[in-house]
Order: structure tokens, then C-alpha cells, then sequence
């Protein structure tokens, strides 16, 4: 079996396991597939998937009790969030726009803010399994903010670009673009 089918078939073993049984809310599935991912090594999610250590363990103990989930990344990635000077503008645009009384919210959104220090599309730095995903994550905990992308513009840029306007700058980059795989087919020309 090749290394990515190794680790496909991994994370869905762990998804197995962490699915939830009875649904608490939507985020429950998109964190069961998240931390599949994590576990198996995929995303860029570093040591407690970004969270602070005491948010990580409300986490697993509330949304996965009895599974053994380490708190270090399987893939070594490590938070360094001295590459990301707009971290708590980034807390703050997701908590303006939250959904009220969402008990995961600030889970998910310590978890968006540690994948968008990632280099590649959002959903794939988080771990999720689709861009789909994603975005229903996005419109289920910030529908206002969501709705804001009527062109479907990818969402880590999507986001950067809320950040910039809100500060009243309207040509800003977004972080890593350069090493993405996509990036002729975000920045080619329009011809």
C-alpha cells in the first residue's frame, strides 16, 4: 500500500473510532475528522492541534472520552506563532462573528487560527477531508461572515482579506501563498 493510502486508511481507522455515536452538534463531526487527520500524521496542526493545553483536554474529554489521543502532532509540527503577528486579530474577526451559545466555538476557532499558519487551502492545513467541509464548518459557526464570500473566493484568503478591509487595507498578501500549489490558479492572470 502506497504511504498516502497508509495514511488515508489510518485516519479513517481513528475517524472510526472517534465518529461520534449520537451527534452533540455539526462540529463534533468536523472535530472527530479534524483530530482523525491529526492523529494520523496530515495538516499542519501542531502539539494540541493549536489549543491551549487546558482547551485540548475539555476537548477530548467532552467530544471523545475513553479515546487515547496524544497531545503531541504526529507530524512534529510545532505552533510558532511569532510567524503570525495577526493572531489575535484573527481570535477577534471569528469571535465577532460567531454564532452565540456554540459550546465548541472557541475550540474551532483556536483550531482555524492555528491552520492558517499553514501554506496550503485551509481545509487541508486543518485536516479536513474537503473544502466542502469547510465551508459548511464556516457558515454553521460564523453564517454572517460566511455569507460575506458570495464569489466563493478560497476561504484562507477569504479571511486575510476580512482582516485587511477591516483595517481599512485593501491590497494585503496572505500568509505562505507563494509555496501553494494553487497559487497560478489564485494569483494567475485573469486572461
Amino acid at each position: 500500500m502506497s504511504a498516502a493510502l497508509q495514511l488515508q486508511y489510518n485516519r479513517e481507522q481513528i475517524y472510526a473510532r472517534l465518529k461520534p455515536k449520537s451527534m452533540m452538534s455539526p462540529n463534533h463531526e468536523w472535530l472527530a475528522c479534524m483530530t482523525a487527520s491529526w492523529c494520523a500524521g496530515q495538516g499542519v496542526l501542531p502539539d494540541t492541534m493549536g489549543l491551549e493545553s487546558g482547551q485540548f483536554n475539555a476537548l477530548t474529554n467532552r467530544l471523545f472520552p475513553g479515546s487515547s489521543i496524544p497531545d503531541h502532532a504526529p507530524s512534529g509540527s510545532k505552533l510558532d506563532f511569532s510567524r503570525m503577528l495577526e493572531k489575535d486579530d484573527l481570535v477577534n474577526l471569528l469571535k465577532h462573528f460567531s454564532k452565540p451559545d456554540v459550546i465548541e466555538i472557541d475550540w474551532i476557532i483556536g483550531v482555524i487560527v492555528a491552520g492558517s499558519l499553514g501554506s496550503d487551502h485551509l481545509w487541508q492545513d486543518l485536516g479536513l477531508w474537503s473544502r466542502s467541509q469547510l465551508s459548511a464548518m464556516l457558515q454553521y459557526n460564523f453564517p454572517e461572515l460566511a455569507a460575506k464570500n458570495d464569489k466563493n473566493m478560497k476561504w484562507k484568503k477569504f479571511i486575510y482579506k476580512q482582516l485587511c478591509e477591516a483595517e481599512g487595507l485593501y491590497l494585503c498578501r496572505v500568509p505562505s501563498c507563494e509555496v501553494c500549489i494553487d497559487y497560478p490558479k489564485c494569483y494567475g492572470s485573469e486572461e
